[in-house]
């Protein structure tokens, strides 16, 4: 199956699910790019994890804090679900470093709630608009029920984080130094049973997801013979169906960009 024929099935079978749905495509080699409503905003979960990391490497190479710095995360700071800190007893001291790795690798709330404070609201609004990130924002933490209540969400864009995850794989984001260590601890994240959950554990991605009530979000770089980018925004949805595509999905565009074995 060739690599049009795989994205005209995705298409046909996201039309057949409920929801707000949005996709993503790009051919990191031949440039070839394909997206269904990839430009309009989506609700975030753990997605937002991925712009706010990318931040704080350029703040860390502007010289505005450093990976090393250390960060006390107070009992108060800590929040449920996905995580590690919130099982410490008490105050947890770390550098900024492990927050970003629990951050992105096991998706720990609590750590990505130390950084938005120690970054700042503000800052970030700033730095997400030199990315070039209109419409993905952060506007509320995670578990902000409050701010929730009042509408006031995360947000993100499926074209404009897929043109971000291009700039990591080309050296482009910031420098070729700071690219390869964003992509290095987006390899390593341990969520992978939607882009990774066909292809196997075999199969180099570079990835973030994202899940909460009716919602599933993954996007990232899968490492075929031609990679290339993909992003899966999804709410309002049959989370089992949208994920079983995202599998599916991602094999498919995986064995397409396949090159013909030498025999």
């Amino acid at each position: 199956m060739n690599e049009l024929t795989v994205l005209e099935r995705i298409r046909e079978e996201m039309e057949t699910l409920p929801g707000h749905l949005g996709f993503y495509y790009k051919n990191l080699v031949t440039g070839v790019e394909f997206g269904i409503r990839e430009n309009e905003i989506y609700g975030a979960a753990s997605i937002i994890k991925f712009p706010l990391f990318l931040h704080i490497l350029a703040e860390c190479d502007k010289g505005n804090m450093s990976l090393d710095d250390r960060l006390v995360t107070e009992e108060s700071d800590k929040v449920p679900s996905c995580g590690a800190l919130n099982m410490f007893t008490g105050a947890v001291e770390t550098d900024i470093r492990t927050l970003c790795r629990l951050m992105i690798c096991i998706s720990d709330n609590t750590a990505t709630n130390r950084l938005i404070r120690h970054c700042g609201f503000e800052a970030i609004e700033q730095g997400f608009a030199e990315m070039g990130l209109d419409q993905t924002r952060i506007r509320r933490l995670l578990f902000d029920a409050s701010a929730n209540a009042k509408g006031i969400r995360n947000s993100i864009s499926p074209g404009e984080l897929g043109r971000l995850l291009e700039k990591l794989y080309r050296g482009e984001f910031v420098s070729r130094e700071v690219s390869d260590y964003a992509i290095e601890v987006l390899t390593e994240q341990q969520i992978g049973h939607k882009l990774g959950g066909k292809l196997g554990e075999d199969v180099l991605i570079a990835h973030k997801t994202g899940e909460d009530t009716n919602l599933s979000n993954d996007i990232g770089i899968v490492y075929a013979d031609k990679p290339f980018v993909v992003c899966f925004t999804g709410h309002q949805t049959d989370v089992y169906r949208w994920e079983d595509l995202m599998r599916r999905g991602a094999y498919d565009l995986y064995q397409a960009n396949a090159l013909p074995s030498e025999e």
